[in-house]
């Protein structure tokens, strides 16, 4: 059987499934219950020093389904929600952590935390978590909604100076991996990545969820979710979010190969930094393809929420499926493997016109060779000649 174990900064995970920061993270007891379905590691929902700022609304959710109209007979394809971090007084946390690795010691916990520009807060913050025992830092610079008005995730995240200079306060203190978690609302995710690998993180956490409003219900004319006739955008998540993650993903592994091989990286504790990807994977083969593009593990969150913490046996055995059938018995022998056909668009002309010139073999017809081709009666026709 292939083997599913993969080594992150240091840390034996048996598989590469990952809990996400988020509601399937939120205590001790559903983490626990993560550790035990056989999760390869969990990442906590995001703590902070002052709780007493964190106060939800509900509803805070909402569901785009596939069904015509977005009915609720359809398949879910989309989550949006607007909850904030965790809720729970920081003691409290650092009691579960404590807990978790007495109970499982040789699980991979990663703690989440957050706090705005202040270095103080975040020497703070590192020193307490990880001398809970916990095996890793995320630092959320990225939640869309809630935070960025209080100076905290994605305000963070959208600023590369800002990534680079909280990267290295943590840096300093930690004593253990850390991975910046950045966000999707951003011109060029590859310029935060940068900042934090240089600045000291260990790995690129890509990405959080986009922006969103998931719709306006056509009876009440009330965008979505509705909270006492009012709305706010927030973080949007599932699987249709997938093209867009994988897109962000692999500029963030092309940046980490660069650090990788580049004498001008500083030397790192932790071995080579790491992308930990996500973004709407609900199956093995969801997972394959960012570990194709580059990364070393990826995370699920909206996925649990939406099928349970069992998912991970389905996902497993997919992805173990996907392996057999390539003849690959370890991660390591494919990821990165689709990296190196990406390409710019100007070589694609270039290939294709090479290509073309030296092929003496008749090729298919082409409907449009250019856009005077297209014909009103044909258009669906012709558009669906023209798919891969």
């Amino acid at each position: 059987m292939p083997s599913l174990g993969v080594t992150l900064n240091g840390l034996r995970l048996p598989n590469p499934f990952v809990i996400a920061s988020g509601p399937p993270g939120t205590n001790v007891a559903v983490i626990a219950r993560a550790f035990d379905e056989g999760w390869g590691a969990v990442v906590s929902k995001t703590a902070c020093l002052d709780a007493s700022r964190i106060v939800n609304v509900s509803p805070r959710y909402a569901r785009l389904r596939a069904g015509v109209g977005g009915t609720s007979a359809g398949e879910i394809i989309g989550w949006e929600n607007i909850e904030l971090i965790s809720d729970r007084p920081f003691a409290d946390w650092l009691d579960d952590f404590k807990r978790l690795k007495d109970r499982y010691p040789d699980r991979v916990l990663i703690a989440s935390i957050t706090e705005g520009c202040v270095r103080d807060a975040w020497e703070e913050i590192v020193e307490r978590t990880q001398a809970t025992g916990v095996d890793a830092l995320e630092l959320n610079y990225s939640c869309p909604h809630g935070l960025p008005e209080r100076g905290m995730g994605s305000a963070i995240g959208q600023d590369a100076e800002l990534v680079g200079e909280v990267s290295k306060w943590v840096a300093r203190v930690a004593r253990v991996p850390v991975w910046a978690k950045l966000t999707p609302n951003i011109t060029e995710i590859s310029v935060p990545a940068r900042a934090a690998i240089q600045s000291g993180c260990d790995g690129v956490c890509a990405i959080n969820t986009i922006l969103s409003i998931m719709g306006v219900d056509l009876e009440t004319l009330r965008p979505e979710p509705t909270v006492e006739g009012m709305s706010t955008p927030g973080g949007y998540s599932g699987k249709a979010t997938r093209p867009i993650a994988l897109r962000m993903a692999s500029q963030v592994a092309r940046v980490l190969e660069i650090e990788r091989t580049t004498s001008a990286s500083p030397p790192r504790r932790f071995g080579p930094p790491i992308l930990s990807a996500m973004g709407g994977i609900e199956s093995g083969g969801d997972a394959a393809q960012f570990l194709l593009l580059g990364a070393s593990c990826v995370q699920v969150c909206t996925g649990v929420m939406i099928h349970g913490y069992r998912l991970v046996h389905r996902l497993a055995a997919e992805l173990e499926a996907f392996m057999a059938r390539h003849g690959f018995t370890s991660i390591d022998q494919f990821r990165g493997r689709a990296l190196g056909y990406l390409t710019s668009h100007s070589e694609l002309v270039r290939i294709q016109s090479e290509a073309r010139a030296n092929s003496s073999s008749e090729r298919p017809t082409v409907v449009v060779k250019s856009d005077a081709a297209w014909s009103g009666d044909r258009f669906v026709e012709q558009s669906s000649r023209l798919v891969s």
